[in-house]
């Protein structure tokens, strides 16, 4: 018989970009806790190697399972392209990446068969949203652009205006006139930026937010599972990082919608 799982669910990412993906479950899933964890002493993980990155996420899981979760969501585009197969092979628990659901949600709502996707340098040199699009729907033709300015566009709160907006339209000239009509935001900050990529795209290119989207996907598996969510209440949320907290506390409200009042910094292995 299925029965309540208090365990929380575990959350990690590079720094405070997966707090956009937390915000996600706490309106999907609000009676789950949940801990975090941002890896600030390493970020950025989209400059790394992929063996560097699956070794930071190992390290990453390896601290989460500590603590006694019962999933784990890798709410970093760059981690959820390289490290799944490790990350599963090692936990022995549900692990959710951030990719492929936005990658079929997309795929599903696409008019054209034209889907954009943005992301960090690493995230598109992997090719995996471009492998999932490929496989979810066979035919569909995929742009892909690396938008490495707008990660610290999303820290520094310059989310309107013209230096966004202008950034915004030299990364997107080159899809002009290919009939994209769908993009996925390949990155967890870009969600901050809809409305200037809306603005420069145009009211008819649907946005998917791979934060929804994994949030929908974790709701399924733990219904599905042999445990299910609590039915009511509200859970818990724990903070960690592993450099000083000042500035993660500092930009949570801008990706979480709450200020984060307190993370507790730990150190992990270097790797």
């Amino acid at each position: 018989m299925s029965s309540v799982d208090p365990r929380p669910l575990g959350v990690f990412d590079s720094g405070v970009g997966g707090l956009t993906v937390l915000r996600a479950l706490r309106a999907r899933l609000p009676a789950e806790s949940t801990v975090y964890l941002g890896d600030t002493a390493r970020v950025p993980y989209g400059t790394k190697s992929a063996e560097v990155v699956t070794r930071y996420a190992e390290l990453n899981a390896a601290f989460l399972l500590s603590l006694d979760i019962k999933l784990l969501v890798v709410a970093c585009n760059t981690a959820s392209a390289v490290a799944l197969p490790a990350l599963r092979a090692a936990t022995g628990i549900p692990v959710v990446g951030v990719i492929e659901p936005g990658a079929r949600a997309a795929a599903a709502r696409s008019r054209s068969g034209v889907v954009g996707v943005l992301g960090t340098p690493g995230t598109i040199r992997s090719g995996a949203y471009q492998q999932i699009l490929a496989v979810a729907r066979p035919g569909l033709t995929v742009q892909a652009q690396a938008c490495p300015l707008f990660v610290p566009l999303a820290e520094e709160g310059w989310l309107t205006g013209d230096v966004p907006r202008l950034v915004a339209e030299r990364y997107l000239l080159p899809w002009r006139g290919t009939g994209v009509d769908t993009v996925v935001l390949g990155c967890t900050h870009y969600p901050l930026l809809r409305g200037v990529l809306s603005e420069v795209l145009g009211a008819e290119v649907t946005l998917v937010d791979s934060a929804e989207a994994t949030a929908e996907t974790v709701a399924r598996l733990l219904a599905a599972g042999p445990t299910r969510p609590a039915p009511a209440g509200k859970g818990e949320d724990r903070f960690y990082v592993t450099d000083v907290p000042d500035r993660f506390l500092e930009v949570s409200t801008r990706f979480l919608g709450t200020r984060v009042v307190h993370a507790e910094q730990v150190d992990l292995p270097l790797g």
